[in-house]
This record gives C-alpha cells, sequence and structure tokens, in this order.
C-alpha cells in the first residue's frame, strides 16, 4: 500500500477558523487511485471517512472519530472549444482562487466574479458557491465524482448535480459522493457580468477585463471579510434566508428598510448579515469568539476560541433572529 496514514493528527491548521480538535486518522491523497486506498483502508478499518479539501466551510466541535481524507489531487489542462466555450479541467485539490487566476492568465473569462472564495476546486460544486450575481452552476460543465460504496467514477452533468441555492446532491449527509475533477465551460470572448450593485457602482459603463472585474472582485471581498489566515472564520456562517412573500410583507410593514430581493415569483431572499446587526450581535465577542466588526455573517475566533464556543454563539444568533423577526436562519458549514 502506498497510502501514507498518520494517527492523532492536529486539525488546528487544516481549517479556517482554526479551532483546536484532531482526528484519529489523517491521510492525503494525490491521485485516484490514493483516494480508493483510502476509502478502502476506512472501510477495512470500519471507520468514518471525511472528505476534507481547504477546510473554508467546517467546524470540528469535538475530536474526529475516523479517518480525515485531505484531498490534494492536483493538475490543470485547457481542453476542447465547443461552441465558443473553452473547457477547462483541474483537479479537486487545486486552490480555487489560484486556479481562478491561472485561468484569467489563459485569456479566458467566467470565473472572474468568484476570485477570492476560499476553499478548493473539488469544494465548490458541494454547495454551489457564489458571489456578485455568479453562481458555480452557472460556468461548470460536468464533474468526476468517486462513489466511496460501490467504486464505480461518475461522470456528472450540471443537472445531475441537483444545484441549489449554497446546495447540491453532494452536500447531503447521506452522499457517497467524494468529487476528484472538475470541467468548467469558460470564454475567450469577455462578457462581464456586472449587475450585481457593488460592481456595477465600481464599473458599470467603463470598458473593463477579465482581470480588472478580478480584481474589484478581491477589493470588495478583502473590505468586507477577515482574511481566514489573520482571523480564523468559516466565511459566511449563515445562508440568505428565503421566505414566502406573505411573511415578507408582514416584516416590511415593521422594517421598510430592510433588504430583501426577489428569489422566484413567491419569494424573498433577505440578508442575514442585515438581520444579525439588528439583533446588536455585529462586533460582540464572548472570549475569543465574536461576530466581525465589518460583515455580521462572519463568526470569527481571535485564536483560543473552540467549536462549541463557535456553535453556542450561532445557536444564540439563530434564535434572537428567529424571535425578533419570525425568520429561521440556517448555517452554511458543516458540523463535526
Amino acid at each position: 500500500m502506498t497510502l501514507s496514514v498518520k494517527r492523532q493528527v492536529a486539525l488546528q491548521s487544516h481549517h479556517t477558523l482554526g479551532c483546536p480538535a484532531t482526528t484519529e486518522y489523517w491521510t492525503e491523497v494525490r491521485s485516484l487511485n490514493e483516494l480508493v486506498e483510502a476509502c478502502r483502508y476506512a472501510k477495512t478499518h470500519q471507520l468514518n471517512l471525511l472528505p476534507l479539501g481547504g477546510g473554508s466551510n467546517v467546524v470540528f466541535t469535538q475530536p474526529f472519530e475516523g479517518l480525515i481524507a485531505k484531498i490534494a489531487i492536483l493538475g490543470k489542462q485547457i481542453g476542447n472549444n465547443q461552441g465558443g466555450k473553452v473547457i477547462v479541467e483541474a483537479g479537486a485539490g487545486e486552490n480555487w482562487h489560484q486556479f481562478v487566476c491561472w485561468t484569467l492568465q489563459q485569456g479566458l473569462s467566467g470565473l472572474e466574479n468568484l476570485s477570492l472564495i476560499p476553499g478548493t476546486v473539488g469544494a465548490a460544486p458541494i454547495q454551489n458557491i457564489g458571489a456578485y450575481g455568479v453562481e458555480l452552476k452557472e460556468v461548470m460543465d460536468k464533474l468526476w465524482a468517486f462513489n466511496r460504496e460501490t467504486e464505480q467514477i461518475k461522470q456528472f452533468s450540471v443537472d445531475e448535480c441537483q444545484f441549489d441555492y449554497r446546495d447540491s446532491i453532494f452536500k447531503q449527509p447521506s452522499s457517497p459522493w467524494i468529487i476528484a475533477k472538475v470541467a468548467f465551460k469558460l470564454s475567450a470572448k469577455f462578457q462581464p457580468k456586472l449587475h450585481y450593485q457593488p460592481l456595477k457602482q465600481l464599473l458599470d459603463g467603463k470598458s473593463v477585463t477579465p482581470q480588472q472585474v478580478s480584481d474589484t472582485v478581491c477589493h470588495i471581498r478583502a473590505s468586507k471579510l477577515p482574511d481566514p489566515s489573520v482571523l480564523g472564520n468559516a466565511g459566511s456562517f449563515f445562508k440568505n434566508p428565503v421566505i414566502s412573500l406573505e411573511q415578507f410583507k408582514a416584516i416590511y410593514q415593521a422594517y421598510p428598510e430592510m433588504p430583501h430581493y426577489q428569489a422566484g415569483s413567491h419569494q424573498i431572499k433577505l440578508a442575514a448579515g442585515w438581520l444579525i446587526e439588528q439583533c446588536d450581535f455585529k462586533g460582540l465577542y464572548q472570549g475569543d469568539i465574536g461576530v466581525h466588526e465589518k460583515q455580521a455573517l462572519v463568526i470569527v475566533n481571535k485564536g483560543n476560541g473552540t467549536g462549541r464556543e463557535v456553535m453556542a454563539l450561532a445557536s444564540q444568533i439563530a434564535k434572537k433572529v428567529s424571535e425578533q423577526f419570525g425568520v429561521q436562519l440556517e448555517i452554511e458549514p458543516r458540523v463535526y
């Protein structure tokens, strides 16, 4: 066996919240063969198996009892031109932002609005990452995933991924699939998507390049969101809630200044950060765990906070928002 398995590995540096935790077993998989070996190792030893990318969307509240397989499958290649679209493939372990930068250097556009999102290429489809008016499902062509139960590789079309808002078939707790490689349909001819308000204000009416859009997105993100390498965080901790038109009208009467967005014919999306801010959590700290002072959607760890403290604060926030607005907040990261 070529697989290297370590025991009792500290996880603090392997997830962006930086909470102390350990895993019983740890391995890094750099190829499909090693992924197969990791799955077989977990089966043979009757271990829970957790595939881990950049660790930007997880909270560890206790020691992980099982095998964590760090997905480190690398590789990037430009494929065929299909109807004006250039197909680009990337291994699941590639750093997402570095991959976006690489596509721009190749003269290809399509991913620039998704710049500076933490995590890996393989993690991106799991929650259908989205930002500044673009969602992953719009730019993905297909992906390949490994079934840990049947040991089969399957190619998924966009429809088969069952993408939804921050959701996909891969995010379901019972999903046996581990993403190994993703293909994107990019363009050599730039068609900027600037309808998202902050981008519109800065760039609309100007002649812009994909790199300028990317740089602007990076600037906006950096001004609002803390860098996980400086201040531990898991990005947006809560999803923006989607409520019925009837419920929205009732809340809007009391809060006419409330930001809101159409999300289908009879549904409205609210800004979770705004709701949290109205409940006076913005900038509030409980020990080393707190709510970021610039963006109330982000729970941060100054260094020594635990995953349980993170979840305790998240629970308080959800309870207060429910009491004040009658809106249920759902958390984005996975909790272990």
